[in-house]
């Protein structure tokens, strides 16, 4: 069997299946997550195992740091993944919910009612706790999901996919409810993105090559995800302690995640009394700074070395997602300019303002596009779990 029937036999199980599961209860879908929680945890010992055959192979390669993070599973974060679906399985149903309903004038009745997708499939790279993730949210909504992890955690998402499929028909659920694509060549992504009738939606989860690939390549509908270049600004009023926690949070509690800070825009009103104060804190957490002038002289004038812990900014830093201990640091003129240039080097990810001026911080949210926006918050809260929406997707 040649690599493009294999991927469209495993799309037609999946197809197949997702009618079957459509029509599946809330408790009979909600009784099949708890079951996927209870597998992980029983079997962690082994989903730990497989995973650090990845993780040596990936230190191996040469990989970085931040991605050996996101690659990483333990104890602690298999069974943060098992909370994850008990805590979708908490959630209302998705399903069957009426969102208008109208007589027509000719007295036929009219009903808008929320209804499965079909089959989903998830193209995603170095993080296996998706694989659980986006298996509950499919389970959750009643859809078929199709899993396509990425070759760094080949061993992890074949082990996760596998307990979760034998956890989901063991609670009742049809076979091919959840299926997961798990050779390594690159070209079933291809074949997946191609299957127009078979696959009903995909969605690509992680950097900016893969997405762009699937959304300009894809002959099916695709729900585009972004990057994480996020921004801090530091408006005129803002409280300089509580500036300085929420940029340290954001941008070093987690450097390879989507959410953490890339870019720190001060305001020029604050510029000579906080940038001293933010380089020497983002120095003493081992962050490279790239600066526009003002900043670099900030850095000179602290004594930090050039080239070491500080360098010019170019023209390409301001729209980089680092996912490293490196931030981009501007003077803006004033919240106009602030929210100008989030709005045209961000991707529209996590944004955030800090300042105890109330209409500052309305004015921010309103004008900035961004999926999220934060006053006086760190953008590393954005994430499903935080928000109460069980899994991280």
């Amino acid at each position: 069997m040649t690599l493009e029937e294999e991927v469209r036999e495993l799309a037609k199980f999946a197809k197949a299946a997702s009618v079957k599961l459509a029509q599946a209860t809330t408790e009979e879908r909600n009784g099949a997550l708890l079951a996927m929680a209870a597998a992980l945890r029983a079997q962690a010992p082994a989903i730990v195992e497989a995973n650090g055959e990845d993780m040596e192979a990936a230190r191996a390669a040469g990989t970085t740091e931040a991605l050996l993070d996101r690659l990483m599973l333990d104890e602690s974060r298999v069974f943060a993944m098992a909370d994850a679906l008990e805590e979708v399985a908490a959630l209302p149903d998705p399903l069957c919910v009426v969102s208008l309903e109208s007589t027509l004038y000719n007295g036929i009745e009219l009903r808008r009612v929320s209804v499965p997708l079909g089959v989903v499939a998830m193209v995603y790279e170095a993080r296996p706790n998706v694989t659980a993730d986006a298996a509950g949210v499919c389970v959750k909504s009643g859809n078929a999901c199709i899993l396509r992890g990425g070759s760094l955690a080949a061993r992890s998402n074949e082990v996760i996919a596998d307990v979760l499929a034998a956890a989901a028909v063991e609670a009742g659920l049809p076979e091919g409810s959840i299926c997961a694509v798990t050779t390594t060549d690159r070209a079933a992504t291809d074949v997946l993105m191609g299957l127009h009738g078979l696959v009903d939606v995909l969605i690509p989860r992680g950097g900016a090559g893969l997405i762009r690939h699937c959304v300009e390549h894809a002959r099916v509908p695709v729900i585009e995800t972004g990057t994480g270049n996020c921004h801090i600004y530091v408006h005129e009023s803002a409280d300089f302690d509580k500036a300085l926690n929420i940029i340290v949070n954001a941008k070093t509690q987690r450097v390879g995640v989507c959410n953490a800070a890339e870019s720190l825009l001060v305001d020029r009103a604050v510029a000579d009394r906080f940038l001293p104060a933010v380089v020497a804190v983002l120095h003493d957490h081992g962050v490279l700074i790239h600066g526009d002038e003002a900043t670099c002289a900030a850095c000179a004038d602290a004594g930090l070395a050039e080239g070491d812990n500080y360098v010019a900014a170019t023209e390409e830093d301001w729209g980089r997602e680092y996912l490293a201990l490196e931030m981009s640091v501007k003077v803006v003129a004033n919240e106009d300019e602030a929210i100008a240039h989030i709005n045209r080097y961000g991707t529209m990810h996590s944004e955030a303002i800090v300042a105890e001026d109330t209409d500052a911080c309305e004015r921010f949210l309103d004008a900035v596009d961004a999926s999220a926006v934060y006053a006086n918050a760190s953008t590393r809260f954005t994430d499903g779990g935080e928000f109460g929406l069980g899994a991280e997707i």
